[in-house]
């Protein structure tokens, strides 16, 4: 399966037109808690806890993953 990447225009656009956008912060715990940019609302997956982060992702909605 390929996931296709997204420009951050093309996520506006889709929430500009009401889709319901969840944001998946995949930064390591270090790059965490030094961030001074966060994504509104977003759910903290680091890569190595994917599985354990699966029940807290929503179900039906486009997933957008960004890190560092």
């Amino acid at each position: 399966m390929e996931i296709p990447r997204i420009t951050p225009q093309q996520v506006r656009t889709r929430q500009d037109r009401g889709e319901e956008v969840v944001f998946l912060d995949a930064r390591s715990a270090a790059a965490w808690s030094h961030a001074t940019d966060r994504a509104p609302g977003a759910i903290r997956v680091p890569p190595d806890q994917t599985d354990a982060h699966v029940p807290v992702i929503p179900k039906g909605k486009t997933l957008v993953a960004y890190c560092t």
